[in-house]
């Protein structure tokens, strides 16, 4: 052993090993120099100015650009809720007057019918009788334009109304009249009263319908086409919408 020793260069006798530093020296070190630049860089930051600083009038500008944006929405919202609710209610409304112009209704809310349409006594009673109380105020079956108000003849005091395709429709023996020649009339508006004028025995209103100038029967027809029925006292189902729109 000891010849193997001093066979050893001499470059490696008489020297010390330089001994390793231990390895938390290099973290104490890099946790130095890591909080030194912390505390530079808050130094810096020391030198911004601070949020509490900035011009008042620019946050009042802000905050009133942002008030003026949320009532402009809110303004926008409401708008267009307003124009879809009026959408609403002008379609509802002319759904209304679109039923009341094609509506059928009954002419008396009350009456004893007493009398058909056909031969009588050897002629032809062109209408039906209902009897009703004197002055009780009978109503348009159906939309239209009065042709005829006034006294006329048998008929005594009496309403003509015209409908659509060449309709039309005879009130006789009126008490009174409460429409005028010319005048537009809706379905269930009062046109008259019932009374006992002209040719008549007992107050009652006489009811007639012609078509293109020839008289037809009006149970059938009024049953046919507006769904009214003169004998069980029943009239269209859409009697109430006609009547709220009128």
């Amino acid at each position: 052993m000891r010849q193997r020793l001093s066979s050893e260069p001499d470059r490696y006798r008489g020297r010390r090993r330089v001994p390793t530093p231990p390895r938390s020296r290099y973290a104490v070190v890099g946790l130095s120099a890591f909080v030194g630049a912390g505390v530079v860089a808050l130094g810096a930051a020391s030198n911004l100015p601070d949020g509490k600083a900035v011009n008042p009038t620019v946050l009042q500008n802000l905050a009133h650009d942002s008030d003026a944006a949320q009532a402009l929405a809110q303004r926008a919202d409401d708008s267009g809720r307003a124009n879809r609710g009026e959408n609403r209610t002008l379609t509802t409304k002319a759904d209304s007057e679109k039923v009341a112009q094609d509506v059928w209704l009954l002419p008396l809310d009350d009456y004893v019918f007493t009398s058909p349409y056909g031969v009588r006594w050897g002629k032809l009673h062109a209408g039906i009788d209902l009897a009703a109380p004197e002055g009780v105020p009978y109503k348009s079956v159906h939309a239209g334009v009065v042709t005829q108000a006034g006294y006329n003849g048998g008929y005594g005091y009496s309403v003509t109304v015209r409908q659509a395709n060449n309709v039309e429709v005879i009130y006789a023996h009126s008490r009174r009249v409460l429409v005028h020649a010319g005048q537009h009339v809706a379905a269930g508006q009062v046109i008259g009263e019932v009374g006992n004028t002209g040719y008549s025995y007992g107050t009652h209103l006489h009811l007639e319908v012609h078509v293109n100038g020839m008289p037809c029967d009006p149970i059938s027809f009024l049953r046919d086409v507006g769904g009214v029925d003169i004998k069980l006292q029943v009239q269209s189902v859409f009697a109430g919408a006609a009547q709220a729109a009128s």
